[in-house]
């Protein structure tokens, strides 16, 4: 399992007993979180906060899909999660999220440095993916910083928030490191 210190900041496991704090976090941030992520929009409580963790706890069991979160000073500051985790195939995809005071430093680049690590190193994939939307540029700066490669756009691939969004496809290899 990925645990790690991130500067004065702890990367651990986002588990279901942690509903309430994932769905108060969701609630003061959901403004902020929402025009980008789905899940922000539909955990409004700590029932639909328990069963968004249980989907990753149960795929974690399966060796699927992890989900994370940030934490300083005891206070919840983001996540991320390993959206799509395959071993059969080598590929995963990796996401984030912040609340606005902790953006700006370094607090995902590192939390994503130290996913590829392990994803890379400690599980043998090969492919590490990234996908966001065009329009959220401290995403595309983030996935450039890590040293991710632009793939493509897959056009009209995302609904959400009742609008069709363009899908851009980040990519670092195991290779490229």
């Amino acid at each position: 399992m990925l645990s790690r210190a991130i500067g004065d900041a702890e990367l651990r496991a986002l588990e279901p007993w942690q509903a309430a704090e994932l769905a108060a976090f969701t609630e003061r941030h959901r403004d902020h979180l929402g025009p980008w992520l789905p899940w922000a929009r539909s955990v409004v409580d700590e029932q639909t906060a328990r069963a968004f963790l249980q989907r990753y706890a149960d795929a974690t069991a399966a060796d699927g899909g992890r989900i994370y979160g940030l934490w300083r000073g005891g206070d919840m500051v983001g996540g991320t999660l390993f959206r799509i985790f395959e071993p059969r195939s080598g590929t995963c995809e990796i996401g984030v999220w912040l609340s606005p005071d902790a953006t700006g430093q370094g607090l995902v680049t590192r939390a994503v440095e130290a996913m590829v690590e392990w994803a890379v190193d400690v599980r043998g994939m090969r492919r590490v993916e990234w996908r966001c939307v065009p329009q959220n540029e401290p995403s595309r700066a983030t996935a450039r910083r890590i040293g991710f490669t632009h793939e493509g756009t897959l056009r009209q691939a995302f609904a959400h928030d009742g609008r069709l969004w363009d899908l851009e496809v980040w990519a670092l290899l195991a290779s490229d490191r």
